[in-house]
């Protein structure tokens, strides 16, 4: 009993580890910035499992949190509204609170857990942790475009399956309660969609690790990183002319996922617009947007015509003044 009980606080807490140990033979000078902070981070902690789950953690919050404060921001500012894909459904106080206050359970009851056994998980695929100097910003790039298909993919059937009757009744519904999502409701879902939908975050590395046995952490971080901008800029409800759908055209962005929270099907995918092309659940949505664009176009056509008539009788009325003669 006390060797289980043994073994499952060490897989949660680690083991002590000076930094003599860690970083045995590594010539502190040759390393960049970035890696000799990574260095003191772990030096600091003196304990590798403890350090990665405070530190994935911590990023977790920050960035999720720190990219959903400039669309709460945005929310309040009536000059945005033109950019706003559902224009009279802006958040309220109270839902953006109600939303904080459930993501927030759910990162420390559901989340944390998870976070924090990513480093003894990360050991037993092979993936490195600690270790110095950081991978090639080419190995790194390669690497993450590898998990965001993936992701896509994974996402894409997974969360069209959560539409099915049942498990979209007990689980999927839940995220489904804002038809105008913003910001803040990215990660507002059900322990279960979270759990679910997190494989396709984390599957990709993980199985990259598993064949290669190539893979830093600091890689994980960017892509995750990375994929916290995605979800909480596509649940933000805005679509400017700078969005990157517009720059990159198969980007699915938040044109695309907006529509999906308003007509309940369709756009299933997260980065990505193939797969909802090749299967056909897109189809509703170009016919929206075809339509929206069709009424844009003939207010802009009855504005202009509006404009030249009005100019004309101005000139007519000018020229039609009666001349007056001496008398």
């Amino acid at each position: 009993m006390n060797q289980t009980l043994g073994s499952f606080t060490d897989a949660i807490t680690g083991h002590p580890t000076p930094a003599s140990v860690l970083y045995k033979g590594i010539e502190m000078s040759s390393l960049s910035l970035a890696e000799r902070l990574w260095v003191q981070w772990y030096q600091y902690w003196e304990n590798p499992v403890i350090a990665t789950g405070v530190m994935s953690f911590l990023l977790h919050e920050i960035v999720y949190f720190g990219r959903s404060i400039p669309w709460i921001i945005i929310d309040m500012m009536p000059s945005m509204r033109k950019y706003k894909l559902q224009p009279g459904k802006i958040p309220t106080v109270a839902e953006q609170w109600r939303c904080t206050k459930l993501v927030l359970l759910s990162h420390f009851t559901v989340e944390l857990p998870q976070i924090w056994s990513f480093h003894p998980i990360c050991e037993y695929f092979g993936l490195t942790t600690h270790d110095v100097p950081f991978p090639s910003w080419f190995k790194m790039a390669w690497q993450i475009g590898l998990f965001f298909v993936f992701e896509d993919t994974f996402h894409y059937w997974a969360h069209r399956a959560l539409h099915w009757g049942p498990l979209y009744k007990y689980i999927h519904k839940m995220h489904h309660e804002f038809s105008a999502p913003f910001g803040l409701a990215a990660e507002y879902a059900h322990p279960l969609e979270v759990l679910i939908l997190g494989m396709g975050t984390i599957g990709g590395p993980f199985m990259l690790c598993a064949f290669t046995k190539d893979l830093h952490i600091i890689t994980v971080y960017i892509w995750i990183i990375l994929r916290l901008f995605q979800a909480v800029d596509a649940h933000s409800g805005y679509d400017f002319p700078i969005s990157l759908h517009n720059w990159v055209p198969f980007w699915a962005g938040a044109d695309h996922h907006d529509y999906h929270h308003m007509a309940f099907l369709g756009c299933y995918s997260t980065s990505f617009r193939w797969w909802d092309h090749f299967m056909g659940t897109d189809l509703g949505y170009k016919r929206t947007r075809a339509k929206e664009a069709e009424a844009r176009k003939r207010a802009a056509s009855l504005a202009q015509d509006g404009s030249a008539q009005k100019a004309v009788p101005e000139t007519a009325t000018t020229t039609a003044l009666p001349v007056k003669t001496a008398a």
